[in-house]
């Protein structure tokens, strides 16, 4: 006769088994290759993390890569040049826009074609310029070899540019370039220009990476050679430069030691059809390059450029 038991529930082993203890039982080995390597390998964490993560990459710090910047440029130079209306040109005439800002173009040659008027003329064998009239223009009476269009006449005669239409000079243009810079995330703010710089020195200063790095005006012509390109290349036929100002700070050092690193690279290509920077003014909110004039009653004339030049973007970014 076999009698039934009942295990009581206390008594079960799945919970008997919170009260079991472990330990880790460790086994030495006496082997000087295999300690050697493992020592070593102790090390080189230790060297990772204490040389690399902390010192170098200061892994401990915040990082606030959300750069808030403003820039305001101005440029200035005079230089001559051979238009059919005037011989010397200031900012006001080579640069746009003209208020400045992170972009800016700069007017180094052109080609003019003076005193156009809206009339019937022999189309451009190469860009229309006007309205097609269906009248074809005898050879003899037609020079260009097209037929008549209505626009503004005469049209332009080339569209390449010539070395003769260069502003002369206008390597030796200054940049100037404030840059503001703000960090949210620490609440700190500063600039490419030290508070308690002379106001006599920025007018008279060149930015130079060794002996002026505060100073934040720079020479056209410098600007062009550190991109690694030919300036009198770049004013014939126009170029795009890339101005890059890096801010790299350390917060946990001395403010002073937040400063700006400038680079300039080239933005183009060398390929002959897109090689260059050019385009045409003919607008009325521009009146600096298509001036137009009364010509008797009830007509207009104007002056037209096609303009090639220096096209300067200032990118900045930072940590």
């Amino acid at each position: 006769m076999q009698e039934a038991t009942e295990m009581a529930p206390w008594r079960s082993p799945s919970l008997l088994g919170l009260f079991n203890y472990t330990t880790v039982k460790y086994v030495a080995t006496r082997n000087k290759k295999v300690g050697f390597l493992y020592r070593v390998f102790q090390l080189t964490v230790m060297g990772y993390l204490i040389g690399w993560v902390f010192v170098t990459k200061k892994g401990y710090q915040a990082i606030d890569d959300t750069i808030e910047s403003s820039v305001v440029t101005k440029v200035k130079g005079v230089a001559q040049v051979n238009t059919s209306d005037t011989d010397l040109w200031g900012p006001e005439d080579y640069l746009i826009p003209f208020y400045g800002g992170k972009v800016l173009f700069i007017i180094t040659n052109f080609i003019e074609t003076p005193k156009q008027t809206l009339r019937a003329c022999p189309e451009s064998p190469s860009i229309p310029f006007g309205i097609k009239t269906g009248i074809c223009i005898q050879r003899e009476q037609n020079e260009t070899g097209t037929c008549e269009i209505y626009g503004w006449c005469p049209t332009e005669k080339t569209q390449r540019p010539e070395s003769t239409n260069v502003v002369q000079h206008a390597e030796n243009f200054t940049v100037y370039i404030r840059n503001f810079v703000r960090f949210s995330q620490f609440n700190f703010s500063t600039s490419n220009i030290e508070k308690d710089s002379d106001p006599t020195y920025l007018k008279s200063c060149l930015h130079d990476a060794v002996h002026h790095p505060y100073c934040p005006i720079f020479r056209l012509g410098d600007i062009v050679s550190k991109a690694g390109y030919s300036f009198q290349k770049m004013a014939k036929q126009g170029g795009s430069i890339g101005i890059l100002i890096e801010w790299s700070c350390d917060l946990d050092t001395d403010a002073s030691n937040c400063h700006p690193n400038y680079s300039f690279m080239f933005l183009g290509s060398n390929q002959p059809v897109t090689a260059g920077y050019n385009f045409r003014i003919s607008i009325n909110a521009l009146p600096r390059f298509a001036r137009y004039s009364g010509n008797g009653p009830g007509k207009t004339k104007r002056t037209h450029f096609k303009v090639f030049g220096i096209h300067l973007e200032i990118m900045v970014f930072g940590t």
